[in-house]
């Protein structure tokens, strides 16, 4: 897919995200918006079981900024319906065109002719990092899932997109904010809460074929991509589990799960973190926050 040129970027007085759009309502900046099927498949799975999904009597969800093409909220319902059947997915991009050609996609799931359910509960609309909702002052989003988006900001955009952002969850609810490769093989993500605080950083690999852990170090979150130097947490837990990842070497035999699982063990034993234990075997690790957080 080609990629969009994005605009020149311009600040908006008195918040932290830069904002390029023909509406000053609208917050957020146009990204390049590249999309591909299946490409957030793992942090999906990872939302479906999430208590803040499960628990919420409202299970809306926003994909915010899904890019050139809706296939991703489509992806989202499907995998989230089977945890919630009753699950809404509304898909915000900033770009008119892009909400205009994912509407043609909504009529096409409509009529039957593609492979989502033509019942499926996405909706699309114009919006940026402000999260506009039809009825917000009532309703708010369970789930917001925000990626690969922050990543073509600033980091000191940060703080302020995730600030806006929080502000429209429910009580309870969480935003996802991350980056993954373009076939969604390498991943990261941070959970941040509605008092718009990050509580754990995700990192998320393809174990067949992965040669090191520390390929997910080219696509952290933008609040820790250039935080990955000596001296900062970040540094320490990727470096931690490449250390790990080389020593259980010999657990190959038995398979690249197993020495995943052999090498998170050892840094359990070693006093890191790490949790998640159930979803080791998908090549996923969860730590707090606090054990990456900039120093």
């Amino acid at each position: 897919m080609t990629p969009e040129k994005v605009p020149p970027r311009r600040r908006v007085p008195g918040n932290a995200v830069g904002a390029v759009s023909t509406s000053s309502a609208v917050v957020g900046q146009i990204t390049r918006g590249t999309t591909n099927t299946n490409r957030l498949r793992r942090v999906d799975r990872w939302i479906a079981r999430h208590p803040a999904l499960r628990r919420t009597p409202d299970p809306l969800v926003v994909d915010l900024g899904y890019g050139a093409s809706g296939v991703t909220a489509f992806e989202l319902e499907a995998r989230l319906r089977r945890a919630r059947a009753d699950v809404e997915v509304v898909g915000l991009e900033i770009d008119p065109a892009r909400v205009t050609r994912a509407r043609a996609q909504l009529d096409e799931v409509r009529a039957g002719r593609t492979p989502f359910a033509i019942d499926a509960r996405v909706s699309f609309a114009r919006g940026g990092f402000e999260v506009p909702l039809s009825g917000a002052a009532v309703r708010r989003p369970a789930v917001i899932r925000a990626f690969n988006v922050l990543r073509q900001y600033d980091a000191a955009d940060v703080p302020g997109a995730w600030a806006l952002m929080a502000a429209r969850l429910q009580p309870g609810g969480i935003l996802v904010e991350g980056t993954c490769d373009e076939l969604g093989r390498v991943s990261t993500w941070i959970e941040v809460g509605a008092d718009a605080a990050p509580r754990s950083l995700t990192v998320s690999l393809r174990l067949a074929g992965l040669d090191s852990p520390a390929i997910a170090a080219e696509r952290l979150p933008k609040a820790l991509i250039h935080r990955n130097v000596p001296g900062e947490r970040v540094h320490a837990f990727l470096a931690a589990l490449e250390t790990e990842w080389v020593r259980a070497v010999a657990s190959s035999a038995f398979g690249p799960e197993h020495r995943w699982r052999t090498a998170l063990q050892a840094m359990a034993d070693a006093g890191w973190p790490v949790q998640g234990r159930s979803r080791w075997r998908l090549g996923e690790v969860t730590v707090p926050w606090s054990a990456v957080a900039p120093a």
